[in-house]
């Protein structure tokens, strides 16, 4: 997960606890932070945290932080790539690659946060304008995967500080988006998608990406894998206006890579079925709404993600029609959970995420 978190702490002890609570509530294996004011704070607080460890260089320090669960990643190596200062000007802070083995596979994991502003304008003749320094650490970073780790399996991630949907000469990603082959930016739904699922809403546009190698393509492509902008403004009192104050005004974009599950053959329903569930993600109450064209038996069972029944919800024949139920999560922890509609030989999946 990519978290641009605002020169942390930025409200004080205030922040600590609120990022903390949200750190251990959506149990990711790895965070990738941008913008870390004050390390001794920070430290702290990954500290007090059971089971998670911290990484970033004490030495000059540009903002960047890994923060991670060690039981679940066996740490290789971790240094900066690009340090040199010919490469200041596309590079302000120097990206950050992690080797990792999570589950018997090797990653490599680059952190960056790129220059900001500018006037969406790329003017190539200027290598001070902001766009070109950004579009020359774009493919900085491919070459040096292209050069040092071709065959590997990599994910860069980041506040990048610009659009991917940007017109062709202007946009600072364009090498990468052309390189159809070889990359792919796991976000590039959210970035065509509607603002509300975008990571900056303080100027709506979605500036914190994730792209990952061909040698991940298959593992995106799997039903079971998600990239999502968590929206933890939706459960805070105050909404955006509170998360804005006391945390970022940056929401943290997720990536999950899921294995093939045992849990589901996921036939497509017919058209005149559906299945969906609202608000997703959810704090421990959510509605799953399905619609079926026939009286037939009908079963709704929620399952985690390593395919373990949690709950069957609905266990039932039903006439035709539209119904909505409620799953009340209070007693599983906070994750990715797996719902499946079975009506006779057609079956649905969907995922919602859970954030206490």
């Amino acid at each position: 997960m990519t978290w641009n978190i605002e020169w942390f702490p930025k409200n004080g002890q205030a922040t600590v606890d609120s990022v903390s609570t949200i750190i251990q509530a959506l149990d990711m294996d790895l965070y990738a932070f941008q913008e870390i004011s004050d390390t001794s704070m920070f430290k702290q607080m990954v500290n007090d945290m059971d089971g998670y460890e911290y990484y970033f260089l004490s030495s000059w320090f540009g903002g960047l932080a890994y923060v991670y669960q060690s039981d679940h990643i066996e740490i290789n190596s971790i240094y900066e790539i690009y340090t040199e200062q010919p490469f200041w000007r596309p590079f302000p802070r120097s990206p950050m690659l992690m080797e990792l083995t999570y589950q018997g596979q090797d990653y490599y994991i680059i952190n960056n946060h790129f220059k900001c502003c500018g006037d969406a304008i790329m003017d190539l003749s200027d290598p001070w304008d902001e766009e070109t320094r950004r579009f020359d650490a774009s493919n900085l970073l491919i070459e040096y995967i292209n050069l040092h780790l071709p065959d590997e399996n990599v994910i860069v991630l980041g506040d990048l500080n610009d659009v991917l949907t940007d017109v062709y000469e202007n946009n600072v990603f364009q090498t990468i988006l052309d390189d159809e082959i070889n990359y792919l930016f796991a976000d590039i739904e959210i970035a065509n998608g509607s603002n509300s699922g975008w990571s900056y809403p303080s100027w709506p546009s979605h500036i914190d990406h994730i792209f990952i190698t061909n040698e991940l393509f298959d593992s995106f492509g799997n039903n079971n894998s998600i990239i999502q902008t968590i929206e933890i403004d939706n459960y805070m009192d105050g909404g955006f206006n509170a998360y804005n104050e006391i945390i970022s005004d940056h929401l943290p974009v997720a990536l999950m890579l899921a294995n093939d599950l045992d849990l589901i053959d996921n036939v497509m329903l017919p058209q005149n079925y559906y299945l969906t569930n609202y608000p997703n993600p959810f704090n421990s109450m959510t509605n799953i709404s399905f619609q079926i064209s026939e009286s037939e038996n009908v079963n709704i069972s929620i399952y985690n993600m390593n395919g373990q029944l949690i709950e069957t919800i609905v266990n039932d024949k039903m006439n035709p029609g539209s119904y909505s139920v409620s799953w009340n999560a209070k007693n599983v922890s906070s994750d990715l959970y797996f719902y499946k509609l079975t009506t006779g030989n057609k079956t649905g999946t969907n995922k919602m995420i859970l954030i206490k």
